[in-house]
C-alpha cells in the first residue's frame, strides 16, 4: 500500500506528536501507534502494517529534522511491540533504518536508536540473529562514542544482544569470525573492551567452538596486553589464560598457526607481552609434538633472545623451553629443517648477550652430534661466524666455539681446514693471538689430540711466507708447549726424542717451523735434551738475533727453567760431567743476558749451585777443538744424555742420537735465520728510504720559502750546528 494511504490509518495528531520536540509527546504517540498496529496484526492486514513501517521510515527516520528521526525510531519500536510474535516477518523493513541511525550526527538520535533496537530485540529475541553482524559492527562503533549517554545506552543493548546470542542456536560463528578479526587491531580502548567482552562471552557458550578459531584473533589479544589501560591488559590476560587452559585440555589444537603469532610476540618491546608469549611457547613445546616440527627454527629464534632477557621470569621460562626443545629428537625426513635451525643459531651468535650466544653454540653442537652429515652440508654458511666467534669477549663462548670446531674437525679434511683458517685468523688479527691464542690452542689440543694439532700447525708455519708472523706464532706455540698443563704428554714425548722413535718424529716435525725463532729452537732442544745442539745454536747466534725481542723471550725461558717443567734439567746439573753440554748451553745463555737483569741473577745463582766441574777435563778437551759443524752424527759426537762418554769409541752413536742428523738440522736453522736477517734488512732499508724521501720533500719545501734573516736560528738548528762543530 502506498505511503499516502498509511496516513489515513494513523490520526494526524499522532503523526504530529511523533515528531514533537518533547519526549513525552513522542512516547504517547508511539503508544497509540502500537495499539493501531496490534489491531492490524489481529486482522492479519500485513499490507497496511508494511505501509505504516514505510511511512515511519521514509517520512521520519530519513527526515532532515532531528525530532522527526527520533519519532521515527520510537515509532518503529512501537510497531515491533504491537506485532509481538508476528514481528519477525517485518524485521527486514524495521531493523535497517534503526541501524542506519547509529551513525547519525545527532547524539540524541544515536541514543534513541539504541533504545529502539533494545526494545525491538526484546520482542523478537532469536529472530534478531540474522542481523547480528550488522548489529555487532554498529555496537563496536558506539562503544567508542563521544557521548557518554550513547555509550551507556550501547552497553545496555550490548548486554541484551549477548544474552540473545548465548540462548540462540542460529548464531553462526563462522560468519562472525571475519568481522571479529577485522576489528581486533583497533587501538581504541573502549572498542578493545567491547571485543574482549564478546570473545569471553562466546567462549563461555558450550556449543560455540571459539578455540578452533583462536588463531584468527590471538594476535589481537596479544596486542592488547600492552595497552595503556590496566583494565584492558587484565581482561586480555584473563581471556588468554582461559584459552591456554582449554588448549591443555583439548585433544585437537592448531598449534602451527598460533606458533607463528607467538614467535612474533616473543620479540615484543612490552615485557608483559614477552612473558605471556614465551609462556605459551613453553606449553606448546610440551604439548605440540610433531605439529611443531616445521616451526622449530622459528620457535628457537624466539627463545634464544629471551634467555638473556633482563626480566628474570622471562629468562627462566625461556631456558626451560630451550631444554624442552633440545630434548625432542626430530628427524629431517619428518620436516625437521636442520639448515633453518643452523641459520637461527648462526644469527644469534651475533647477539650482544653472552647467554644467548652460548645457547646458540650448544644448538650447533647438538645438531652436529645428531645430524652431522646434514650440518656439514651447510658448513660454509656457518664457518665464518664460528671463526669470528674465536674473538668473542667471553671465554666461555670461545671454549664452546672450539668444541664445535673440534666436532667438525673430526674429519681429516675439516681438521686441516680448521687449522689453516685458525692460523689465517691469527695472522689477520695479532691481538687474537695475543689475547686468546693460548686459550684456543690449549683447548684444541685437549679436544683434537695435542700432537696432531702441533704437527699440523708446524707444517703450515714451515712454509709461511710472512716471516714476522711465523716468528711470532712459533714463539706463542713454544710458550704454550712449555707451560700448558694440557701438553704435559707432549713434553714427555719430546724428552724421549733421542731414545724413542715417536719422540724423534715429533721433534723433527716441529724443528723446521721452530727455526723461525732462535729462542724457540733453544727451548725445544732443552726440552728434548739435545743439549749439544742447543749449545751449537747459541754459539751461532749473530748480532741480529740478540735483539730486545730475543732478550725478552730469553728472560721468560730463564724463569721457566725454575718451574716444575724443567725439574729434570735442574737435577741433571748435579752431574755436570755427564751433562757437560747442558752446562755449556746454560752458560752460553748466561753470557747473552745483561748482567743487571733479574734473569741473569736467577741463572747465575742456579749455576753457582752446580757441583764444581772443570771444562779442562780430558773428556771435554778431546772435542774442544773440533767445530760443531764437523761432527759426524752418524759415527761420533757422543750422546746428548750420556755425555760422560762423549767420544767413547765403544759407544753406539746411532742409538744415542736416534738417527737425527743434527748437522743438517743446524744448516736448516742457519738457512731460515738467514731469510729472517735478509727480510729484516729489507724492512730497515724500506723504512730508511721512506724516511729519507719524506725529509727530502720537507727540505725542498723549505728551500722554496724566502729566508727570514731577522729571525734567530731555532733550537734544533743550533743543536745541529753544534754537532757539526764537534
Amino acid at each position: 500500500m502506498a505511503t499516502t494511504e498509511a496516513l489515513y490509518l494513523i490520526p494526524a495528531s499522532v503523526l504530529r506528536n511523533l515528531s514533537d520536540k518533547l519526549y513525552e509527546k513522542r512516547k504517547n504517540a508511539a503508544l497509540e501507534l502500537e495499539g493501531t498496529v496490534k489491531q492490524l496484526a489481529v486482522a492479519g492486514d500485513h499490507d497496511k502494517i508494511t505501509a505504516v513501517i514505510n511511512l515511519l521510515t521514509q517520512e521520519y527516520t530519513y527526515s532532515p529534522q532531528a525530532n522527526h528521526r527520533k519519532g521515527g525510531l520510537i515509532g518503529l519500536a512501537a510497531v515491533t511491540v504491537g506485532l509481538t510474535s508476528e514481528a519477525a516477518q517485518h524485521l527486514e523493513q524495521i531493523v535497517p533504518p534503526v541501524l542506519n541511525s547509529f551513525s547519525d550526527q545527532d547524539s540524541r538520535v544515536r541514543y534513541y536508536a539504541c533504545e529502539a533496537l533494545y526494545n525491538i530485540a526484546k520482542v523478537v529475541r532469536g529472530d534478531f540473529i540474522v542481523f547480528f553482524n550488522q548489529i555487532f559492527d554498529a555496537l563496536c562503533k558506539l562503544s567508542a562514542d563521544s557521548d557518554a549517554n550513547v555509550q551507556s545506552a550501547a552497553h545496555l543493548l550490548d548486554r541484551l544482544v549477548k544474552d540473545i546470542v548465548t540462548e540462540s542456536d542460529q548464531f553462526s560463528i563462522e560468519e562472525f569470525i571475519p568481522l571479529l578479526r577485522e576489528r581486533m587491531n583497533v587501538l581504541n580502548p573502549y572498542v578493545r573492551q567491547f571485543l574482549v567482552g564478546w570473545i569471553t562471552v562466546l567462549d563461555s557458550v558450550p556449543d560455540i567452538d571459539m578455540l578452533g578459531f583462536l588463531p584468527d584473533f590471538l594476535d589481537g589479544l596479544f596486542n592488547m596486553l600492552s595497552d595503556n589501560s590496566h583494565e584492558i591488559r587484565q581482561q586480555a590476560d584473563s581471556a588468554l589464560s582461559e584459552f591456554l587452559q582449554e588448549i591443555k585440555n583439548s585433544p585437537s589444537v592448531d598449534y602451527g598457526r598460533m606458533a607463528e603469532i607467538l614467535v612474533q610476540r616473543a620479540g615484543s618491546q612490552d615485557e608483559f607481552t614477552r612473558l605471556t608469549a614465551i609462556t605459551w611457547i613453553n606449553e606448546f613445546v610440551k604439548l605440540g609434538g610433531d605439529q611443531l616440527v616445521p616451526y622449530y627454527a622459528d620457535i628457537l629464534g624466539a627463545i634464544l633472545p629471551c634467555i638473556s632477557d633482563k626480566e628474570e621470569k622471562i629468562s627462566v621460562v625461556a631456558r626451560e623451553t630451550n631444554e624442552e626443545l633440545r630434548g625432542i629428537e626430530a628427524d629431517p625426513a619428518e620436516g625437521f629443517d636442520v639448515g633453518a635451525i643452523l641459520s637461527i643459531a648462526r644469527r644469534q651468535m651475533s647477539s650482544e648477550w653472552e647467554a644467548t650466544r652460548i645457547e646458540a653454540l650448544h644448538w650447533m653442537s647438538i645438531l652436529l652430534n645428531r645430524h652431522r652429515s646434514e650440518v656439514l652440508v651447510f658448513l660454509n654458511d656457518i664457518l665464518d661466524t664460528l671463526l669470528k666467534a674465536l674473538s668473542d669477549p667471553s671465554d666461555e663462548v670461545v671454549l664452546l666455539v672450539l668444541e664445535v670446531h673440534a666436532c667438525i674437525a673430526e674429519d681429516p679434511q675439516h681438521f686441516c681446514q680448521l687449522v689453516v683458517f685458525l692460523v689465517h685468523n691469527f695472522q689477520l688479527d695479532h691481538s687474537l693471538l695475543e689475547k686468546r691464542g693460548a686459550l684456543i690452542i690449549r683447548r684444541l689440543c685437549v679436544l683434537l689430540d695435542a700432537e696432531r694439532v702441533y704437527r699440523e700447525l708446524s707444517t703450515i708455519l714451515e712454509g709461511e711466507s710472512d716471516l714476522d708472523f711465523a716468528s711470532i706464532m712459533v714463539q706463542a706455540l713454544n710458550l704454550i708447549l712449555l707451560t700448558a698443563s694440557e701438553l704435559s704428554d707432549l713434553r714427555d714425548l719430546l724428552k724421549q726424542s733421542l731414545v724413542n722413535a715417536d719422540g724423534k718424529n715429533f721433534f723433527l716435525s716441529l724443528y723446521a717451523s721452530w727455526c723461525h725463532s732462535p729462542m724457540a729452537i733453544i727451548s725445544l732442544c732443552l726440552l728434548a735434551q739435545a743439549y749439544q745442539h742447543a749449545s751449537s745454536v747459541i754459539h751461532l747466534l749473530v748480532e741480529e738475533d740478540i735483539n730486545v725481542k730475543f732478550l725478552v723471550q730469553l728472560d721468560k725461558l730463564i724463569h721457566l727453567l725454575e718451574t716444575p717443567t724443567f725439574a729434570y734439567l735442574r737435577l741433571q746439573l748435579l752431574e755436570p760431567g755427564r751433562y757437560i753440554w747442558l752446562l755449556k748451553a746454560l752458560y752460553g745463555l748466561l753470557m747473552l743476558l745483561p748482567q743487571q737483569s733479574a734473569a741473569f741473577k736467577i741463572l747465575r745463582t742456579r749455576l753457582k749451585t752446580v757441583p764444581s766441574y772443570s771444562f779442562k777435563e780430558e773428556s771435554f778437551r778431546r772435542t774442544a777443538g773440533i767445530p760443531y759443524s764437523q761432527f759426524n752424527y752418524g759415527a761420533g759426537g757422543g750422546s746428548q744424555i750420556f755425555e760422560e762418554g762423549d767420544l767413547n769409541e765403544n759407544s753406539n752413536s746411532l742409538d744415542m742420537h736416534n738417527g737425527i742428523n743434527f748437522a743438517s738440522k743446524l744448516q736448516q736453522f742457519q738457512q731460515i735465520q738467514k731469510q729472517h736477517h735478509l727480510h729484516s734488512k729489507s724492512q730497515t732499508q724500506s723504512r730508511f728510504v721512506s724516511t729519507s724521501s719524506a725529509k727530502d720533500v720537507q727540505i725542498a719545501e723549505e728551500s722554496k720559502r724566502p729566508a727570514d734573516l731577522s729571525r734567530p736560528p731555532s733550537r734544533s738548528s743550533c743543536r745541529g750546528l753544534g754537532q757539526l762543530q764537534l
